[in-house]
């Protein structure tokens, strides 16, 4: 899913200006965003939200997470304002700030007060990749004060009924050198995902990259080889979003094999022994 625009550190979405009469306009989803269930990952998200209750998505890089919350948002009629996360992105970045103008000083929400404020769902991409202070700033919100500090403005902001928070990360991933602490984790119910069965993947490709099905079902294999190389030191296999991209490279005109490089191979590993490895598997798919 194609990111929606960058504008403030780590925010995507449009730029952080507040309509008088909607300040949650530009953050309305226009059209709904195509999700496949592969479980019980909607009956959970729902009832989580009817008890006011924040979300853990837990799962591998390209699975559908974004997709899913992109999804429910559309599903629950909420604006969505979603974060993606990184080394830089401060406690600051989130709350808000004081901005000088001409007319002189006044204080700007950050992503995380404006949904608070306004009830919007807010989706913090991949949470162990922003800075320590960013969780910490979670932990009022998060749990049954469902309020944010906002100590800069001198002001506790108590969240709208509507308000929803869902956060992100691959344990796998994070695992090698970060992990979420428990003092954050448990305030947050968890949802697990992982890639889906082949036919529902293989159905996933051929949709989004409009290709057949033989062929979408071909490169589903190919992830599920790549997948297995984890054993062998590759950080993370073939990821579904991986398999919509070769399909898209080969509707615009490239051969097969040469999108699923270009697309899956190459991109996965720079190691000059797991690299050939990834490319051989390619070959010997296509």
């Amino acid at each position: 899913m194609p990111d929606r625009g960058h504008s403030e550190p780590g925010h995507r979405g449009p730029p952080l200006s507040v309509s008088s009469t909607d300040p949650l306009a530009d953050w309305r989803l226009a059209e709904e965003p195509f999700y496949q269930p592969v479980g019980e990952e909607i009956a959970g998200f729902e009832a989580a939200r009817a008890a006011r209750l924040p979300v853990l998505l837990k799962g591998p890089t390209g699975c559908g997470k974004t997709r899913f919350v992109e999804h429910m948002a559309w599903r629950l009629k909420l604006p969505l304002v979603t974060v993606a996360c990184h080394e830089d992105l401060s406690a600051g970045d989130l709350a808000g700030r004081w901005l000088l103008d001409g007319e002189g000083t006044r204080w700007m929400d950050g992503p995380l007060a404006l949904a608070a404020r306004h009830g919007a769902l807010c989706y913090l991409d991949e949470l162990m990749e922003a800075r320590a202070d960013t969780t910490v700033l979670l932990h009022p919100l998060a749990d049954t004060r469902r309020a944010l500090p906002l100590e800069r403005h001198g002001e506790l902001l108590h969240a709208h009924p509507d308000f929803q928070l869902v956060v992100s990360y691959n344990p796998g991933y994070q695992g090698l050198h970060r992990e979420l602490k428990p003092s954050t984790r448990q305030r947050f119910v968890a949802l697990g995902f992982d890639y889906p069965e082949p036919e529902v993947e293989a159905a996933i490709v051929a949709r989004e990259g409009g290709v057949d099905a033989e062929l979408a079902m071909r490169l589903v294999r190919l992830a599920v080889r790549t997948r297995r190389l984890r054993e062998e030191g590759l950080d993370e296999g073939a990821s579904t979003r991986m398999l919509v991209h070769a399909a898209l490279l080969h509707r615009a005109g490239l051969p097969v094999r040469a999108a699923a490089r270009q697309s899956i191979a190459d991109p996965l590993s720079d190691d000059p022994q797991l690299a050939p490895s990834l490319r051989a598997l390619v070959d010997a798919s296509f």
